[in-house]
């Protein structure tokens, strides 16, 4: 076989193998968690809760005039970002703006300053609070160990941060099911290290991993022994019992 031809056959078989590998990805990106019905009409707009996008953004804000805080949301990893509509317009019902970040492929490593984008749009609110959930949760703490000046503190659901902000003065709260089988419990324990030491921590009985949104059973996650709208329910009174007023 010529040298041109030997040539010619690498390129086809190199060719190939990233035609492979291309598909492969995309059928990685392509399947995540959709949202369930409970979430979609959760976008409903109501007398109580008014709802709009702006480019990636899911925002709600209550009618009857607003809090100077709001909340911004990163969403958990292959999961649909409007999963946590129910969530995050309960925290509107409550009086607070919340904004839910669309991420690239369901992936929040992809727009971990989303946050910025959120800013620039209700610049009427005062305060932020980082919101995560799972991986979601990981780039919210990201976000405010680059942001500490820019933001007024952070949720963790079902999730622990990447980088530490134990320095931080920001309240800190860190919510976990007790059924929970998808967290990594010793990155979950090492974590402990890198929240500060005011960190609040609330386990909720029966809760799972998949139960903070609406998206159905996670593979691999425990059984829940409370309905979502429970678990939702207790994270939306532990999050209003530590920054209600502040």
């Amino acid at each position: 076989m010529k040298q041109g031809q030997i040539l010619i056959r690498i390129i086809k078989i190199l060719g190939m193998v990233v035609v492979a590998f291309v598909i492969i990805i995309l059928t990685y990106l392509g399947d995540y968690y959709h949202a369930d019905q409970t979430a979609h009409d959760a976008l409903i707009a109501s007398e109580q809760v008014n709802v709009r996008e702006a480019q990636n953004l899911t925002i709600f804000t209550p009618t009857a005039g607003q809090d100077k805080m709001g909340f911004i949301f990163y969403p958990g990893g292959k999961v649909e970002d409007i999963a946590y509509a129910p969530l995050m317009r309960s925290l509107a019902e409550h009086g607070y703006s919340a904004v839910i970040v669309g991420m690239p492929f369901n992936l929040a490593v992809f727009n971990a300053n989303g946050a910025d984008k959120v800013m620039e749009t209700l610049p009427e609110i005062d305060q932020w609070i980082m919101v995560g959930h799972s991986l979601g949760g990981a780039m919210a703490s990201d976000y405010l160990a680059g942001h500490d000046d820019q933001v007024a503190g952070l949720v963790l659901l079902g999730a622990y941060p990447n980088k530490t902000i134990a320095q931080s003065s920001h309240p800190v709260l860190s919510l976990y099911g007790s059924k929970d089988q998808i967290i990594d419990q010793q990155g979950f324990a090492d974590g402990r290290n890198k929240l500060p030491v005011t960190a609040s921590y609330h386990e909720i009985t029966g809760g799972n991993h998949s139960g903070f949104g609406n998206y159905g059973e996670q593979a691999g996650d425990g059984i829940a022994s409370i309905s979502s709208v429970e678990q939702q329910a207790i994270t939306i009174t532990k999050i209003i019992e530590i920054w209600k007023g502040n």
